[in-house]
């Protein structure tokens, strides 16, 4: 039975013979698979290309237990969520990482300044996100390592500056990451093509509003675009408006904090369990102990969606802050 297979598996196919990292492969091997239709004619190849997808996943852990890195770009996610600070050159990316978090990527008054993505931890009350300032785009030329870089992350931060036509800078990133197929959820309904497409959640950080001045240019390239984007003023030099860039981000990571609670003693308060919005309290038995995920009887909870010291079972769904008590 013959293959038929589209168009668009051979150039993605064309892509995995040139390319060079093993994370890299593992990204186009995943969108072939996805590409290929599914009928008997594709049986073979769909199962030759599972065993190269599981030798070339068995080697990059591999590698990683010895420690070695292999490619810039593979960086571990670390903390409660991985976003992606993107932009064009010269507009402060580098600045905000190294303002907001214990990374010391080079900051310049001229572009290009930064070669290599450049991760950092950043606080946000009782929890920790990573933060990676990542090479200005380019319509010339983008590592494809970067590529898969941003499409493996949480979030994805467009940096512009208020100061000098961020509009444009606005245009052009959005219309990079759309050629390599990484769209925003509101905008995932434009792409007609059949190779994957990566939709992630993106915020638009508006750079250099450093006093009232610029809180006036601000609100007029809010009204330009409209509820298109969501917009987040930031001055990294004065410290305007950094609370509320942290919250946006918290926000749409889509997370929630939880502190668990032993019987009989105080909530520990100091180091939350990060879960998605919507998770249970069988998710949370899950990330405290695979004993309590297979033992558990019933919890208790105190927070906005119970009484206080409420007994719920595992369907029971968590809020951001509550406290949870497991019993077994």
């Amino acid at each position: 039975m013959p293959t038929n297979l589209p168009a668009d598996y051979y150039k993605v196919e064309e892509e995995f013979r040139t390319a060079t990292s093993p994370e890299r492969k593992i990204a186009l091997l995943e969108e072939m698979l996805s590409i290929i239709p599914k009928h008997k004619g594709t049986d073979r190849l769909r199962g030759d290309l599972r065993r190269k997808l599981a030798r070339l996943k068995e080697g990059a852990e591999s590698r990683k237990g010895t420690g070695k890195q292999v490619s810039l770009y593979q960086i571990d996610r670390e903390g409660a969520g991985q976003a992606m600070v993107v932009g064009m050159p010269n507009t402060g990316k580098s600045a905000l990482v190294a303002g907001l978090t214990n990374a010391t990527p080079e900051v310049a008054d001229y572009p290009f300044t930064t070669w290599v993505p450049t991760p950092g931890m950043m606080p946000i009350e009782d929890v920790q996100v990573q933060l990676i300032d990542t090479p200005p785009l380019s319509q010339e030329f983008i590592d494809p390592d970067m590529l898969s870089l941003i499409r493996r992350s949480d979030l994805v931060l467009i940096v512009i500056d208020v100061q000098a036509y961020p509009l444009e800078q606005l245009d052009e990133t959005v219309e990079i990451l759309a050629e390599n197929r990484i769209l925003p959820p509101h905008r995932a309904h434009t792409y007609t093509g059949q190779r994957r497409v990566d939709v992630i959640p993106m915020l638009v950080v508006v750079g250099k509003t450093d006093d009232e001045a610029w809180d006036a240019e601000f609100e007029v390239l809010r009204e330009l675009l409209g509820d298109e984007w969501p917009l987040i003023p930031l001055s990294i030099v004065t410290g305007r408006y950094v609370d509320r860039f942290k919250q946006a981000i918290f926000d749409a990571l889509g997370i929630i904090r939880v502190y668990s609670k032993p019987p009989g003693k105080p909530p520990d308060f100091n180091r939350p369990f990060v879960l998605k919005q919507g998770a249970d309290v069988e998710e949370l038995a899950g990330k405290v102990h695979k004993d309590f995920l297979e033992q558990l009887k019933a919890a208790r909870v105190w927070g906005s969606g119970a009484f206080e010291g409420q007994m719920v079972g595992r369907d029971h769904v968590l809020h951001d802050k509550d406290v949870v008590e497991l019993r077994m």
